[in-house]
């Protein structure tokens, strides 16, 4: 019989308060680095700039997917990005047709500056704890963090099968 590749339904008995506690410090934290970095980027705005940063020019389609939003939605936030200087579009050369979106070296740098912020703020909430609790903190989140991936680098399915609910933040 074949091994199912979904995973199983939450447990309802888990108490996740904890964790839903540290994902709302993790989600004020992304959200202070870029209010630091460009107050007038959206969060829409970043979450593309990031899904370009993490991997190859995409096309407007692929943009919309990672997003999940309509093909419309995704090209007027793609077009205010261009116009900012953040993204430039393209043609791939083996298909004119074909326009995809890139990073310009702004964008680029944006994206670097917001990921190097977003790291300071997190380093900042860890220096409070203590030396055990963050070693303690560290060694939880391994797993955590495998568990997070299991469908981004899925055994045996090649890389672009990946999640794009996870690719879309950089994982």
């Amino acid at each position: 019989m074949p091994v199912s590749t979904r995973a199983a339904a939450p447990d309802s008995r888990i108490d996740i308060t904890p964790l839903m506690l540290a994902s709302r410090a993790v989600a004020a934290a992304m959200v202070r680095s870029l209010e630091s970095v460009d107050a007038s980027v959206s969060v829409t705005q970043m979450r593309v700039l990031v899904l370009l940063w993490t991997g190859e020019p995409l096309n407007l389609s692929a943009v919309a997917e990672g997003l999940s939003v309509n093909a419309s939605n995704a090209s007027r936030t793609c077009d205010r990005l261009v116009s900012a200087g953040f993204v430039d579009r393209g043609e791939l050369t083996a298909d004119r047709r074909q326009r995809v979106l890139t990073l310009t070296r702004k964008g680029w740098t944006f994206v670097e500056q917001l990921m190097e912020r977003r790291e300071q703020e997190l380093a900042e909430i860890v220096a409070r704890m203590s030396g055990t609790d963050r070693d303690a903190l560290m060694a939880a989140l391994t797993p955590f963090n495998e568990a997070a991936t299991a469908d981004l680098y899925p055994a045996g399915r090649p890389a672009a099968s990946r999640d794009p609910r996870l690719h879309e933040w950089g994982i």
